[in-house]
């Protein structure tokens, strides 16, 4: 019978400028790799409210096109509450960030086979910072045998 192994590891990200997409895809695969599981599940979580974690194609003319959308369906000046000091006590007013952060999401679950992770030929884990230069923490968590 094989024991359920449980591994958390903390990366800690500095980014550079107030939007930025990375692929973390490989210091992911070297914390599975370090965990040696080889069948199980990877959860990535950040512990920020203006960074997004998600799956996708790490492919310089996509990521512009995402910028493009992202800015299109949330401006970066819109009159927000949260950036108004008569409803929040918010100084950075990033009211953006947490909008676009919200719609593409701070989590991402992703299998372990093979003692691998479980992504397609194209895809990568890409972590949006939408309210840098800042320095960032990601929760990784591996659960499996």
């Amino acid at each position: 019978m094989q024991t359920l192994k449980v591994v958390r590891k903390t990366l800690t990200l500095l980014s550079e400028k107030r939007t930025e997409l990375h692929d973390i895809t490989r210091q992911i695969r070297d914390v599975v790799l370090s965990a040696d599981v080889k069948e199980g599940i990877l959860l990535v979580n950040s512990l920020h409210t203006t960074v997004a974690l998600f799956v996708n194609e790490f492919q310089a003319a996509l990521l512009e096109d995402l910028k493009t959308l992202l800015d299109r369906l949330v401006k970066e000046r819109n009159g927000y509450r949260h950036d108004d000091p008569r409803y929040s006590d918010c100084e950075r007013g990033n009211a953006h960030a947490h909008l676009r952060a919200a719609l593409l999401g701070r989590s991402v679950a992703v299998g372990i086979s093979g003692g691998d992770l479980s992504l397609g030929r194209f895809q990568s884990i890409i972590l949006a910072e939408l309210d840098g230069p800042r320095q960032r923490t990601i929760d990784v968590q591996i659960v499996g045998v």
